[in-house]
């Protein structure tokens, strides 16, 4: 892992993509090199990319991608797929809209399969983005499979949140209601030449005003686009370079914000995984078939197994 992390740091491209798979995967190693490679994260900005499925998010990445490249900035894309049914592996559809960054050094595309990730974030995605951050890449997008309302996962592995709605996505007012809403730096209405395009920008704005105004918080802007024609994406990315700027000042903060979350859910990850032994399972089947009808309660139930593992840690 210390010869791969060299060469990951050294930005060269086919540990990179080794590397990401030794993540992705948990292979042996993989705590290891995270932590050879996290030092040398912080550097890259991480725009998440979300929103309903069939907004036009893998488009609009794809001219992202083309704009910062102009720009001279060199990208990593992290695409949260769908699993495939019969192997997990991801479907890589977005690999197919990116092909024609393909032959550009200054480009990694790769795709994650979800794998049942409930927030639409890939549990290796943020892995991933540390990789490509340690690599050196200026930008670093996530796109999330696109899965709706539970597409929150996104917001605390990006520095800067775009959330893509289109004018058929449905009522405007449900799409208010989703939590994925509620976690947007910059709105995006894409198809902009659909009919009803404008309706839904004025009801973005307006749900807007009704929040709480914090002269010191971010103006939350809406942009529209037409990512298939290309059209606004100059309009989103100055969006995006003014929320980069509004952070500036609260920069570390953040990131210290950021590894508190990841600790957490790496205790609670592992705690899951060491909880759950043979015994455990044992106890529990034991307590279903002791417990009367009253106390076959799922609260009753996990009291008394916490009690006892509680038990077990003190060595009492």
């Amino acid at each position: 892992m210390e010869e791969l992390a060299a060469r990951v740091l050294a930005s060269e491209r086919r540990a990179v993509a080794r590397a990401v798979t030794v993540v992705e995967n948990g292979l042996p190693g993989a705590d290891a090199l995270a932590d050879r490679l996290y030092p040398h994260t912080g550097r890259a900005w991480r725009i998440g990319v979300t929103g309903p499925p069939g907004a036009g998010k893998s488009t609009l990445v794809d001219r992202l991608v083309a704009h910062f490249r102009m720009d001279g900035r060199t990208v990593g894309v992290v695409a949260v797929d769908p699993s495939s049914p019969f192997t997990g592996g991801a479907v890589l559809g977005d690999r197919v809209r990116l092909e024609g960054h393909a032959a550009d050094a200054g480009v990694f595309v790769r795709s994650l399969a979800a794998r049942g990730a409930l927030g639409g974030l890939a549990t290796a995605a943020e892995g991933a983005a540390d990789v490509l951050d340690a690599a050196g890449f200026d930008v670093v997008l996530v796109e999330t499979v696109g899965v709706g309302q539970s597409e929150v996962d996104v917001a605390s592995a990006a520095d800067t949140v775009v959330v893509v709605l289109v004018p058929e996505s449905g009522d405007a007012v449900q799409a208010m209601k989703a939590g994925l809403m509620e976690i947007a730096d910059v709105f995006v209405v894409n198809k902009a030449d659909h009919p009803e395009a404008n309706l839904l920008v004025r009801a973005l704005r307006q749900a807007l005003e009704l929040r709480a105004h914090d002269p010191a918080a971010w103006a939350v802007p809406v942009v529209k686009t037409s990512a298939a024609r290309g059209e606004g994406v100059e309009a989103l990315v100055e969006a995006l370079e003014a929320h980069r700027a509004h952070l500036a000042p609260r920069w570390d903060r953040l990131r210290e914000e950021r590894l508190r979350r990841r600790v957490r859910a790496l205790v609670e990850r592992g705690w899951r995984q060491a909880f759950w032994t043979g015994a455990r399972e044992a106890a529990l089947g034991e307590a279903l078939a002791a417990a009367d009808g009253k106390g076959r309660t799922p609260h009753r139930l996990a009291a008394g197994l916490l009690a006892g593992a509680v038990r077990e840690a003190s060595g009492a």
